[in-house]
């Protein structure tokens, strides 16, 4: 067994894999089908709702199974153009459980009279059915969808036998069906190019695209107000998006690679063997990562913290950058990794049984971390 853990450099004992992550806030359930007894943990964000971040990360999750050629998906990206067009929500109710918004968002009629910037007018093409005008449509719900777009995702959003209808005024109806909008059938959004030209899409204005990515690295800092430093590079975006892509992937002892989750190996000390189950371990997830910008990273986490400047223990997590790997070791040496995104939260892969997802970066056992790119 200690021949596999320190081959892995990953995690070697089920007790050390279960250590209390701080101030991580659950907020989550995974999608429907997927795993929902799992939870997602995502530190709190201080503009945002938690049932609208609860939506955010449900869509995001839910595009690997309804678009899985789209990569780059996340809800910071969600949560950009959430914020840039309804304020997430603001000044609206959100039922905990439905995820219905109460009094519906509704925005100016586009009748072409210059309300909301508009001058051609849209004709109606719901009936009136969620704007509440027969003769011209407005946008709709927290993600300000036209109501004909909106009917272009709304079977993929629930289908015919899921027993209700999308909703534009319901957060999770209304994100996922962005989220598809956004991957436009297996956009690449780890591109930065793409990335833009996607939220083009969405608002052809240049200063809503920088608006949104100004948000959506914001979120990535997970800061309450605009970050004091630089913003993370597009190197550093990449990393962290396609980490974040992977939420919900099962943890596979000896899993994935820089193509994306595999089966592992044979056995970790809690018994689990990887090549029953498809997915990654820490170091395995780090290495996909890094791949997508063109990094190529030792496979195991101790070998990854030679990569680039190494950022030692003493100095605290403080001195951690988003984009940052952050290692934890004891006597037997590192023995996991994972991706710093700011804020004290880290992006990994935890344990057997467990699922790529967001947490704050553990007290225990901190071994400082690497900074593969300066």
């Amino acid at each position: 067994m200690f021949k596999i853990f320190r081959k892995l450099g990953c995690l070697g004992m089920a007790l050390v894999c279960g250590a209390v992550l701080l101030g991580a806030v659950s907020v989550i359930s995974m999608i429907d089908g997927q795993n929902p007894g799992t939870t997602t943990p995502v530190g709190a964000v201080s503009d945002i709702p938690a049932r609208m971040m609860s939506a955010y990360v449900r869509a995001a999750s839910a595009v690997g199974q309804l678009d899985p050629q789209c990569k780059g998906m996340t809800w910071q990206l969600l949560a950009g153009v959430g914020k840039v067009e309804s304020g997430h929500a603001a000044g609206h109710s959100i039922d905990a459980g439905t995820g219905l918004i109460t009094p519906p968002i509704i925005g100016p009629i586009l009748d072409g009279s210059g309300a909301g910037g508009n001058t051609t007018p849209v004709m109606d093409t719901d009936h009136g059915r969620w704007d509440g005008n027969a003769t011209y449509d407005a946008a709709v719900g927290p993600m300000q969808f036209l109501p004909s777009t909106f009917a272009a995702y709304a079977a993929r959003v629930r289908p015919q036998d899921s027993g209700a209808s999308a909703n534009p005024n319901n957060a999770d109806d209304a994100t996922l069906a962005a989220a598809l909008y956004l991957c436009d059938d297996g956009k690449d959004l780890t591109d930065p190019n793409i990335l833009r030209t996607s939220i083009l899409r969405y608002n052809n204005s240049s200063a809503y695209v920088d608006e949104v990515v100004r948000w959506m690295r914001q979120y990535t800092d997970l800061g309450g107000t605009p970050p004091s430093g630089p913003a993370p590079s597009d190197r550093v975006t990449t990393v962290i998006a396609a980490a974040a892509s992977q939420f919900g992937q099962p943890y596979s002892w000896g899993g994935g690679d820089a193509s994306g989750p595999t089966t592992g190996i044979c056995c970790s000390n809690g018994g689990q063997d990887g090549r029953l189950v498809n997915g990654f371990d820490c170091s395995g997830l780090m290495v996909f990562a890094f791949a997508k910008a063109g990094i190529n990273l030792p496979r195991v986490a101790s070998e990854q913290t030679g990569v680039g400047q190494r950022i030692p223990a003493s100095a605290g997590v403080s001195a951690l950058l988003p984009g940052d790997l952050v290692f934890f070791g004891n006597a037997d040496g590192i023995y996991h990794v994972g991706l710093y995104i700011g804020g004290g939260q880290m992006i990994n892969a935890p344990k057997p049984g467990d699922v790529v997802k967001q947490a704050a970066v553990w007290n225990y056992d901190y071994a400082g971390g690497a900074r593969p790119i300066s």
